[in-house]
């Protein structure tokens, strides 16, 4: 009996290829996994590290940004690894799988230690885990569909990303309340064993997951040095130039989004987190008047629980009545997402200067530079992940995602490398207060600006896994 693991290219149908459900569910635990434990790094970082005696030993908030924009750096620059294994040796499934694995040993390493060396044990294990595994995943969604059914792959990336900030959202509401609740009822030594630990079963479910799928999957044969020759072809590197231009524009976005796990969490810190009206909350039984108020680190959560209400008023409602005025190319959403996240950032300079103020700022403020950000996001990244992978030809999917996620990798480090910058030897740091968010909204803007010459001057080809391309 010949299983599905034996076909290289898709089902001839007009419906839903088999095997979407099993890759939806993987995405949605890992990104629970992945989530839940970014959500609480900077605050587990800058409260409840240890030393080797079991001390508490916290790092300061700059070096703690830094850490894990770092560690978000290093996440996404290992896809192009991944991408190379997979597409020369490996094939996508045996990547994935393989790597997951190593995802899962990283997230049980941080439970069990929980010195700095721990921690840099588990950093590193779940980057490589993750960062090899993202560009295979998203590539074999594309994977799934042919020229019959191609009017689906708009729809299944629109559920790709809603699977991802479903675990998301879930996880990031969920792990910053773990981590308090251990604190709570076990000290600090106890910080963080039950918020990872979980963090660590739905990587080992989603790895699970994806397994029971291997039956159901197109498996696209590894190219060998063929997928070299193809990159290194006239065609493959002109494709490549053309996209890392424009990943160059995309990379400043990621800047900004991704301090919302790292110095917006920092800044709630300084809030009011009391989300009811004081009336309703009073009028809360006793035991429940805590639900009035939020985490820090919960407040991520809120990017989420956006997406998921937001993608389909963008997809039904904003992205039709645009088009009735102004015809959106994909381009044309990203130069918009630009321009967008930029005012998130005005939103947190108003909220810093309130606090350096004196004031306690409401956390609404917050929620607001989040909706701005989260229609961003939904212009810029949703669009480019499409993007990049009708832009690749046949052979070049992997490592063309791989090369739009170092857009996200360059980002991170722009980010950390400027709260290295700031924070000097002796003195203040260089950019305090609003005068860090003002720093990055200009940057933003300057972006976007450049990127609108750019997009009007791009021409592309589209391509499908069983057409070699379409103009």
């Amino acid at each position: 009996m010949r299983h599905n693991s034996d076909r290289s290219t898709p089902v001839d149908t007009d419906r839903m290829p088999p095997g979407i459900g099993n890759i939806l569910v993987n995405e949605a635990a890992e990104r629970f996994a992945f989530y839940g434990f970014r959500a609480i790094l900077v605050v587990y970082m800058t409260r409840y590290l240890l030393d080797r005696s079991g001390a508490v030993a916290p790092m300061n908030e700059e070096s703690a940004k830094a850490w894990s924009h770092w560690f978000l750096s290093a996440t996404y620059a290992l896809p192009v690894v991944g991408a190379l294994l997979s597409d020369i040796w490996l094939g996508k499934y045996r990547t994935i799988i393989g790597f997951s694995l190593l995802y899962c040993l990283g997230l049980f390493a941080v439970v069990v230690d929980r010195t700095q060396m721990g921690l840099l044990v588990a950093l590193g294990l779940v980057a490589v885990g993750s960062g090899v595994i993202k560009p295979c995943v998203s590539a074999n969604v594309g994977d799934q569909f042919g020229s019959s059914n191609r009017h689906l792959l708009a729809p299944i990336y629109n559920w790709f990303y809603f699977a991802i900030n479903l675990g998301a959202f879930v996880s990031m509401l969920l792990t910053p309340w773990l981590l308090d609740w251990g604190v709570r009822h076990y000290g600090i030594p106890g910080a963080g064993r039950l918020a990872f630990g979980v963090c660590a079963a739905l990587m080992v479910c989603a790895t699970a997951a994806f397994w029971m799928g291997r039956w159901k999957f197109v498996h696209v044969p590894a190219g060998g040095w063929s997928f070299v020759r193809d990159t290194l072809s006239k065609e493959g590197l002109w494709v490549l130039a053309k996209l890392s231009v424009v990943y160059l524009f995309v990379f400043p976005f990621w800047a900004l989004f991704d301090q919302t796990t790292a110095a917006w969490v920092l800044q709630a810190e300084k809030m009011n987190l009391q989300w009811l009206p004081d009336g309703l909350v009073q009028r809360l039984p006793g035991s429940m008047q805590s639900w009035g108020t939020v985490l820090p680190a919960q407040l991520t959560s809120v990017n989420s629980i956006l997406i998921l209400l937001m993608i389909p008023l963008f997809n039904y409602l904003i992205y039709p009545a645009v088009n009735r005025v102004w015809r959106l190319t994909p381009l044309r959403k990203i130069g918009a997402g630009l321009f967008v996240a930029a005012g998130s950032f005005v939103i947190c300079a108003f909220v810093e200067k309130q606090i350096g103020a004196g004031a306690q700022p409401s956390v609404w403020w917050q929620v607001l530079a989040y909706v701005i950000i989260t229609a961003a996001e939904i212009l810029v990244s949703i669009t480019a992940l499409e993007f990049s992978y009708a832009q690749a030809p046949k052979r070049m999917k992997s490592f063309v995602m791989a090369i739009f996620l170092l857009s996200i990798s360059l980002g991170n480090a722009f980010a950390a490398a400027v709260n290295e910058w700031i924070r000097p030897a002796d003195g203040p740091p260089r950019l305090q207060g609003a005068a860090y968010y003002w720093f990055f909204v200009w940057f933003m803007l300057v972006t976007a600006v450049l990127f609108v010459p750019v997009a009007m001057a791009y021409r592309g080809k589209t391509y499908t896994q069983d057409e070699m391309n379409t103009g």
